[in-house]
């Protein structure tokens, strides 16, 4: 299927990736950045800031964006990695991935150069975007190209749309052990039955399982995050204070969003020269009435009949 690729309103260029059903994605070469992602009614799934900035060399705020090389405040790159704010390209080149029927896909590349990148080491990284009814699945892989092994960290940023934080709550990663982020990144072991929110919330789950369901009792709808190669899970929503100081984060959109990002970021990956390593997410929505008991998240998780 050719790519519907053009020029949006800030000057940056936009793939359109379409289902026969209606549902859509659309994905900048910006950044590799997933700014939208709606299914066959129309409604978005993703979260974008209501004061996003749509400006090159700054990072943009929402949507699903690959993290490489650094996550949070650890070593010596800027704070999540130096992908999200460098321009991709399109891998014109023959994907050993094979194709996915029904599936209508993009493959980028973003290949290390010397000028702008704050990283001796040499790599190419790619991530294939497939899309189809209710589902979209992210494939990324790093290669070293470089003549002596590296470490990395790597994430995949969801900015999920929810219609109320406080109405939400995520099954699946119950009596892990967690790095909490706003207490100095100490560990501790979660106690709760499912995770809800009602403050800011920093969390890295430690070897999570490979399905974790994001339950939205408002919309009657869950998201199902599968996940291979990427074993850490993040948890993150501001709340209203932290929210208040992010200079591209309305006052009040942290109600609506939660990042669930699939991650590897506790144990980082080790390639030797011309080692590739491959990850995959898939997140696809189900109707659920959660709140009205008709929905056991267990069948979500585990597939129980």
């Amino acid at each position: 299927m050719p790519l519907n690729v053009f020029q949006d309103k800030d000057g940056l260029p936009r793939i359109v990736l379409t289902d026969p059903n209606g549902s859509s994605a659309e994905v900048l070469l910006y950044g590799g950045h997933i700014v939208s992602w709606k299914n066959q009614r129309k409604e978005e799934l993703l979260f974008m800031s209501s004061k996003a900035k749509w400006k090159q060399h700054k990072a943009i705020r929402g949507g699903i964006s690959a993290c490489f090389a650094r996550f949070g405040d650890v070593g010596s790159l800027e704070q999540h990695g130096m992908t999200r704010n460098r321009m991709w390209s399109l891998d014109r080149d023959p994907s050993p991935l094979p194709p996915i029927d029904n599936h209508s896909s993009v493959d980028l590349i973003l290949k290390s150069t010397g000028v702008d990148l704050k990283t001796p080491q040499s790599f190419e990284l790619r991530l294939r975007i497939s899309l189809s009814t209710g589902k979209l699945i992210l494939i990324p892989r790093v290669r070293n190209t470089d003549n002596k092994p590296f470490s990395f960290a790597f994430s995949l940023c969801n900015y999920l749309s929810v219609s109320d934080i406080s109405e939400v709550r995520i099954e699946g990663l119950e009596t892990l052990d967690y790095v909490d982020n706003l207490m100095n990144r100490s560990r501790f072991t979660e106690q709760a039955d499912a995770i809800t929110f009602d403050g800011e919330t920093d969390r890295v789950y430690l070897h999570s399982p490979n399905k974790i369901a994001i339950i939205d009792h408002e919309k009657k709808r869950t998201f199902v995050l599968q996940k291979n190669s990427l074993p850490d899970a993040v948890v993150w929503n501001p709340w209203n204070k932290k929210a208040k100081a992010l200079p591209d984060l309305g006052v009040d959109d942290y109600k609506m969003m939660l990042c669930v990002n699939s991650a590897a970021i506790d144990t980082p990956i080790i390639l030797k020269p011309c080692e590739e390593w491959k990850g995959y997410q898939e997140i696809s929505t189900v109707s659920s009435s959660y709140c009205s008991g008709q929905l056991d998240p267990r069948r979500v998780l585990y597939g129980f009949q």
